[in-house]
């Protein structure tokens, strides 16, 4: 099953969103996708607290027939990592990397992921208190690794198996798919860390730029570890690691004019005056299989004369890698969580 999905920018997002529908009769609902995050989440009217400005209306609970809350004694609830009562009712908590939050009560609905795909008693939280980057979107899918996320709850549906291709620009559109991957991916092992189990890890083992391995041991990265996710938009890399890729990228561009940096990217430029800009290829090494970053996922672009490679190193050795959306975008990109391996596939959606 594919839907849609595109960059949030036209809600007020850097993330990427889908539209799917909560509840009887049908309230579709545009959220941000996340495979870093697990608890699905919407804000919900009352708003007991605080909800912050999103697109469409909030979501309103004694409006559908299906709404139910969980209960404080349900194994549902007592599964939750971050959970408290309010009367015989469970309360649900995320607190994510970047100090965003939302508590709420944790309830299950009748879920929509496309016309003809209902799927009952799908368990989410609805949002009392909500704070942080969420701008626009109403709330959040989680399509991590533990039995609350979108992916656990249909897989005895759909597999435990599910794929996106993240659109390079505002105006593309990619899709959401769960189930079987559209194109035939390379794959490589999705490894599991004890220490955050709910996570995809990956292994990288090493960087080429335009077509010169980088000289770095695969332990500057294997040490650590390296996770894909779709919801962080910048990729993180060790400092040493971070380090030779400038290098080596800052070489190979020295006909172009630099530009100050923006926040976390130190390697700006101004292409402002330059019709065409030729820049090395940038691959990602993965135990059995190099895959080669999209000409789409090297800059990030703040403005013509503001042109960021889209990389940026860990402040410590010790803070894992990330491989974020901007380096996946115009792939398919494939979880699959039934043969435990993560797989690529170029040149899926524009």
């Amino acid at each position: 099953i594919s839907i849609p999905a595109r960059i949030g920018l036209y809600i007020g997002t850097a993330n990427y969103v889908i539209t799917v529908g909560f509840g009887t009769p049908k309230k579709n609902q545009t959220v941000i996708f996340d495979t870093g995050s697990n608890v699905n989440w919407i804000q919900c009217k009352p708003c007991v607290v605080s909800c912050y400005p999103q697109q469409e209306p909030l979501f309103d609970p004694t409006l559908s027939s299906t709404y139910r809350n969980i209960s404080c004694t349900s194994a549902a609830c007592t599964g939750l990592s971050s959970r408290g009562c309010s009367g015989s009712t469970c309360v649900y908590g995320v607190t994510y990397g970047d100090g965003s939050s939302t508590v709420g009560f944790l309830a299950t609905e009748t879920f929509t992921l496309a016309a003809g795909n209902v799927f009952n008693n799908f368990i989410f939280g609805c949002g009392q208190n909500n704070q942080g980057l969420f701008t626009g979107a109403a709330g959040l899918i989680g399509l991590g690794r533990s039995p609350y996320s979108l992916n656990s709850q249909l897989a005895t549906s759909l597999g435990n198996i599910f794929s996106y291709c993240l659109p390079s620009t505002s105006s593309a559109t990619g899709y959401l798919n769960i189930g079987n991957p559209l194109r035939t991916p390379g794959y490589t092992a999705m490894l599991t860390n004890s220490r955050a189990p709910t996570l995809y890890f990956i292994d990288l083992i090493g960087i080429s730029v335009g077509g010169t391995r980088l000289a770095l041991s695969s332990t500057v990265f294997q040490s650590v570890g390296t996770i894909i996710d779709s919801g962080t938009v910048i990729t993180r890399l060790p400092p040493t690691a971070y380090g030779a890729l400038r290098t080596a990228f800052r070489a190979a561009m020295t006909q172009y004019t630099r530009a100050a940096a923006a926040s976390i990217l130190d390697t700006c430029y101004d292409f402002s005056r330059t019709t065409t800009v030729t820049f090395p290829t940038i691959k990602l090494h993965y135990t059995g299989l190099d895959v080669t970053i999209p000409g789409a996922g090297v800059f990030y672009v703040i403005s013509s004369s503001q042109v960021c490679l889209a990389f940026a190193g860990n402040s410590d050795s010790t803070q894992i890698g990330i491989i974020g959306n901007v380096q996946q975008r115009t792939m398919e990109v494939t979880y699959d969580n039934a043969l435990k391996r993560i797989g690529f596939a170029a040149g899926a959606c524009p």
